[in-house]
């Protein structure tokens, strides 16, 4: 029987769509859930959705309206619906998993089955038959390993050489894009051979701009904004949902792009998903929503809605737009606005990013200088909306020189450093959403560990405050063990690991904010094509700088200095100058690979 009951799990795995209509009704998660189930001697199926999810309404029409599913539902499960964006710690600890993830618990808590993507009706049936005759655990549900963080905060040569051939071993050399079936940009894949390619690194420039040119085909070319992937191994079959998560990374993405290279083209996609970012995604408040949905409703589908014209589509109507309020996805938005700003030198873009800023810190902020997730929280606060937002408000810093935008990144770093858990690395959130005998401790996220160990060097490189530097290690000394236990491509080791070893692109205006001159070395410094940078401006009326390791001089007007190593280049007073400088002090810095 366990071996039916096994088979059963893995075809609902490899499932394909049908069609229906209707859905159950669904109970919230609560922290009663289970001891209801015991009560009641009922298994708890969790279906893990996105209000974004064309398999999710998919799912909806069809599995869930299907007549024996709910019969076996009723009979034997407490049917549980979460929204994963508004949920972080359920969503951290199965994101693996879908969207839409079905998790089955025994009555106890403990995991039977987990599955990825949609579940035609038939194969729910057996899984719920199944489940039902032999409720041990199945083959998706593994033992997680232990991870003992490693001695070293930097990855050894041979550690580096294996992460580097699985992540070069992971481009699709034909159709550019990391990964073969799904076509999208992964952001930190991009973002090492973004780096790379700006020390010269031929194969990386060929690999990021195969990717970047292909990814175009996933831009709206009526509302602009970015489709979330295309299927089936091609760039021409998209998924119609557009996520802020990949506004954010493709604005950003395309912005630093241009800056590298001046191709035309990469300012356009930047532009276009600067549009819909700003045009649809934007809140009366000022702040920006979550998301807008792949399909109009259950009758038209992305496939049909988003094929047809501007006047053709609000004839129709509007798919749904999530309008949620998320610090965390409020932060991916004002880096994607700060770097299109820092290329295109539009000060609406700004604007609009600080606007964010203001409201996030007045609607958001918790007293210690962290940040809820949204309105109310289940399970937060979460270490994801402290991090996006102080690198959102480090971003401003070097955007504007404003000094008030550095302290409250600061802060939001002192928050963050709250999650460090002293057995290593940093939980994702401050409670968990489990409860007796459910994942009560809160879950680790790699992702997490990536973003923390990069936000914290970068603050300390501003900061100069030992204490960022040691939260970067011990996210980095977890990080270095986790990753020798996974498989898969992990370029966000490599970037952490390379920014935690060398010293930014280092660039300090002097002079007076008020000063045109000054204001023009700025715009220049700011569209540098460096992906990892310090900018600062120093304006002497206002003290010396939050990490004066370099004492810079009052020439009487303004001037740039590059520095690296300590050292620091002759002024510049233009363009070309401070290019030219910026280029020789680069030569300074030591490569990653040559060191030990």
């Amino acid at each position: 029987m366990r071996l039916v009951r096994s088979i059963a799990i893995l075809m609902a795995l490899s499932a394909q769509p049908s069609l229906a209509a209707d859905a159950p009704a669904w109970t919230g998660w609560s922290q009663d859930l289970f001891a209801r189930a015991t009560t009641e001697k009922r298994f708890v199926i969790l279906d893990l959705e996105a209000v974004w999810c064309h398999w999710c309404h998919v799912m909806e029409k069809t599995t869930y309206a299907d007549p024996k599913v709910q019969e076996l539902l009723a009979a034997k499960y407490l049917p549980v619906r979460v929204d994963q964006d508004a949920n972080p710690d359920l969503s951290s600890r199965y994101g693996d998993w879908g969207w839409p993830a079905t998790i089955v618990f025994a009555p106890d808590g403990s995991e039977i089955a987990k599955i990825r993507g949609y579940i035609e009706p038939e194969r729910m049936q057996a899984l719920l038959k199944a489940i039902i005759d032999d409720p041990s655990p199945g083959p998706s549900v593994g033992e997680a390993f232990e991870i003992k963080p490693a001695i070293s905060a930097f990855l050894g040569k041979a550690q580096r050489t294996e992460l580097a051939r699985t992540f070069d071993e992971s481009y699709d050399d034909k159709l550019g894009g990391w990964g073969e079936n799904q076509k999208y940009i992964d952001a930190d894949s991009l973002d090492l051979a973004i780096s790379r390619a700006e020390a010269g690194d031929a194969t990386a420039t060929r690999r990021a701009r195969q990717t970047l040119d292909a990814a175009v085909a996933l831009i709206d070319p009526v509302w602009g904004g970015v489709f979330q992937y295309s299927e089936a191994g091609s760039w021409s079959h998209p998924h119609f949902e557009k996520i802020i998560s990949f506004q954010s990374q493709y604005l950003r993405q395309y912005s630093q792009a241009y800056a590298q290279w001046k191709d035309q083209k990469y300012l356009a996609a930047a532009r276009n998903v600067e549009r819909y970012l700003t045009d649809v995604l934007l809140s009366p408040e000022g702040a920006f929503y979550v998301s807008q949905d792949a399909d109009l409703d259950h009758d038209v589908d992305g496939h049909a809605y988003y094929a047809l014209d501007d006047a053709a589509r609000r004839k129709l109507g509007l798919p749904r737009i999530d309008k949620n309020l998320y610090a965390r996805e409020n932060g991916w938005a004002i880096s994607g606005l700060v770097a299109y700003y820092d290329a295109s030198a539009d000060p609406k873009a700004l604007a609009i990013a600080e606007r964010a800023a203001k409201w996030v810190l007045a609607n958001r902020a918790l007293p210690d200088g962290g940040f809820r997730h949204g309105d109310r929280d289940r399970g937060g606060p979460f270490l994801g909306d402290t991090v996006a937002m102080g690198q959102a408000l480090l971003d401003l810093y070097a955007a504007t020189g404003n000094r008030d935008w550095l302290t409250s990144a600061v802060r939001a770093g002192d928050f963050a450093a709250t999650f460090r858990d002293d057995a290593g690395g940093f939980f994702t959130s401050k409670t968990s959403e489990g409860q007796a005998g459910v994942f009560t401790r809160p879950a680790k996220l790699i992702d997490d560990q990536i973003q923390v160990a990069r936000f914290m060097n970068l603050l300390n490189r501003y900061t100069g405050s030992d204490g960022t530097r040691e939260l970067a290690a011990h996210a980095m000394r977890y990080l270095g063990a986790a990753s020798a236990e996974m498989l898969r491509p992990m370029p966000g080791v490599l970037l952490a690991d390379e920014e935690l070893a060398t010293e930014p692109t280092h660039v300090t205006i002097v002079g007076h904010k008020d000063d045109a001159r000054a204001q023009r070395l700025h715009a220049i410094a700011r569209a540098l094509p460096a992906r990892y940078k310090r900018l600062e401006w120093l304006d002497l009326r206002e003290g010396r700088l939050p990490n004066p390791d370099v004492d810079y001089p009052d020439l009487g007007e303004p001037a740039a200095f590059a520095c690296s190593n300590r050292i620091c280049s002759f002024p510049a007073f233009s363009a070309e100058e401070l290019q030219a400088n910026v280029a020789q002090m680069a030569k300074l810095k030591p490569a990653r690979a040559a060191q030990n």
